[in-house]
């Protein structure tokens, strides 16, 4: 019995690729999916080891080596976004990120270290030990040398701003509008020097997690490691906003956003060695980029969170 008989894709997932856009999955490669399983499992001597997970894109499936230790399979569609995954991972060679212990560069699939799904910064109840793991984490990161080939923060950004003036009409708020073009005004600033570090794109809390319990990391990779980038070489300041829109309810429960997120914009800068100024604008960009995504999407309204960090890091 082949080992795709053994996996049944979730639910959810397949609902993800129902609507993916070309070249993102969809349902031909959700149908793909259990073979592809199957030939990695058969290839790279597995056996599953637990149930699958996933996330908006990806499976992924709790292994076990043929000597026994644990892994994880990660199946995913080859985009523009995971191409990069592999050769970034490679670059912080477990400093601060999941070990990469395969890769298959034609099909997109990753075989992982296997860390501890069950604990994650998200669930560390004091919000500052959080946010001050996560910048020791993001500061570890940025010290490992960009890949040749990534794709670079100045040509997102300029194609960000190539976006703007379509966008606009879509906005049903004039405030908002007015907010839209402030961030595309500060990134203009600082378009054209885009900066040349190796960034994640994706660090939000979720994203770190622990090593399993027992596990021999190491002094030098840290408690906490990085999972899921989204490679892109650029600025640091660009990396700061999933620390910022995410645990919202904490800067919430302050009673106080704006300051609760000058707060921890400037921990973040202050520890990292950031220029304050540059990095806001950055950050800018960041809600530049997110609001655009959801005008896309179809979005007449500007997300709450991304209005407050705009507004309380205007320069």
């Amino acid at each position: 019995m082949r080992a795709a008989s053994r996996i049944t894709v979730p639910a959810r997932l397949v609902e993800y690729h129902e609507d993916a856009s070309e070249g993102e999955g969809g349902p031909e490669w959700i149908a793909a999916l259990p073979d592809l399983a199957a030939d990695f499992l058969d290839r790279w001597g597995l056996r599953v080891d637990g149930p699958a997970a996933h996330g908006v894109v990806a499976l992924v499936l709790p292994v076990r080596r043929a000597d026994g230790s644990p892994a994880a399979l990660k199946l995913q569609p080859v985009t523009e976004e995971s191409v990069g995954e592999a050769p970034a991972l490679r670059a912080w060679a477990g400093a601060g990120a999941v070990e990469l212990l395969d890769h298959d560069p034609e099909s997109g699939t990753l075989l992982l270290e296997r860390l501890d799904a069950d604990r994650s910064l998200q669930d560390v109840p004091d919000a500052e030990a959080a946010l001050l793991s996560l910048t020791t984490l993001l500061g570890r990161l940025l010290e490992a040398p960009a890949p040749a080939g990534l794709r670079t923060l100045g040509a997102v950004a300029e194609a960000m701003l190539e976006d703007v003036p379509r966008a606009l009409p879509s906005l049903s708020d004039a405030g908002e509008r007015a907010l839209l073009l402030d961030c595309a005004a500060a990134v203009r600033e600082v378009v054209g020097e885009p900066g040349d570090r190796l960034l994640h794109w994706d660090l939000h809390y979720e994203n770190v997690l622990a090593p399993l319990p027992g596990a021999d990391t190491g002094a030098d990779r840290g408690a906490w490691l990085a999972i899921d980038p989204k490679p892109l070489v650029g600025d640091p300041g660009f990396d700061l906003m999933p620390a910022l829109d995410n645990r919202w309810e904490d800067i919430v429960a302050t009673g106080d956003v704006t300051r609760a997120v000058r707060r921890r914009f400037d921990l973040m800068t202050d520890l990292l060695g950031l220029d304050r100024e540059r990095a806001a604008r950055w950050t800018l960009a960041r809600a530049l980029q997110n609001s655009l995504w959801d005008v896309e999407d179809g979005e007449t309204r500007l997300q709450p969170e991304q209005i407050a960090i705009a507004r309380a890091l205007r320069v």
